[in-house]
């Protein structure tokens, strides 16, 4: 009796102690998951954070189709805090942003810095708010073209190359530029420093001539943006949501934010970035707004 009596004690404490872990898992759990339970019924604001350098796009994609078709979902603020980026990335962004902008409000929040391609994602909102010290502008393209040739030649490596056209080789770092290939990137870089230019003119209603007083890469502040008008309000991100509230007529709302990644989709981002930097060697892949 006494043995049983004894066991008895014991499963009743591993009990109470499995109880409390649990307890103490839900409690984590809830502390752990931004803002309240997707079930309510009450108006949501979407958030999603642009941070770093711009460098695929596919993940904020996936995030901004979820906010679309979420109907609770009634605005949505897409914080920046990037230096800007890859163009194609940039620019998938900004069309993302410019479609959702036709379905429900999206208001830009500048974090420290949302310059160059960060800006240009921004411009894809119906709203933009910056802080008077947020660092932006930087409107323009760079392509950087290295030329190895000569620490080649001292260590001497020569290189063979086969191709089907005279420009096919254009940026082979074993081998400097010719005026006929720099001439043929500058009108690449001009197509696209004017695709910039349009994206801010019918972004902001500017006129190209006033545009291109600031657009020539250099970087300004939030302030000195609001002048140039392109940004509409300076505040913080708080205001940022307060004002995508407004837009969208709601007062009872909260913050939703997209799920965290799952560890095998890091893996494959991860997978991502190997294969980028495999095709390095690539012009077109480092050019990038600046």
């Amino acid at each position: 009796m006494a043995i049983r009596k004894i066991f008895t004690n014991f499963l009743a404490f591993l009990g109470a102690i499995f109880l409390f872990f649990l307890i103490l898992f839900f409690i984590s759990l809830f502390f752990l998951i931004k803002g309240e339970p997707s079930f309510s019924s009450r108006p949501k604001i979407g958030l999603i954070e642009i941070k770093g350098v711009i460098s695929e796009a596919e993940k904020h994609l996936k995030e901004l189709r979820n906010f679309e078709k979420d109907k609770n979902i009634k605005a949505v603020v897409v914080r920046i805090d990037s230096p800007g980026g890859a163009v194609g990335a940039s620019q998938e962004l900004y069309l993302a942003l410019k479609k959702l902008s036709q379905k429900k409000p999206v208001v830009a929040s500048m974090g420290s810095v949302a310059a160059s391609g960060g800006l240009y994602v921004a411009l894809g909102a119906q709203k933009i708010v910056a802080a008077p010290g947020t660092i932006t502008g930087s409107i323009g393209v760079m392509m950087q073209v290295p030329n190895l040739s000569k620490l080649l030649e001292k260590i001497g490596v020569e290189a063979t190359i086969l191709k089907s056209g005279p420009y096919k080789d254009t940026g082979n770092m074993f081998r400097p530029l010719t005026e006929d290939e720099k001439k043929v990137l500058y009108q690449t870089i001009n197509d696209i420093y004017l695709q910039f230019v349009n994206a801010i003119k019918e972004s902001r209603g500017l006129e190209e001539t006033k545009i291109r007083k600031f657009a020539d890469g250099r970087v300004f502040t939030g302030r000195a943006a609001k002048e140039y008008g392109l940004i509409d309000e300076l505040g913080n991100l708080n205001q940022a949501i307060e004002l995508a509230a407004s837009l969208a007529g709601i007062k009872d709302y909260y913050i939703v934010y997209p799920p965290k990644e799952k560890l095998w989709e890091r893996f494959l981002v991860e997978q991502k970035i190997s294969k980028g930097l495999a095709i390095i060697f690539s012009p077109l892949y480092i050019m990038k707004w600046q």
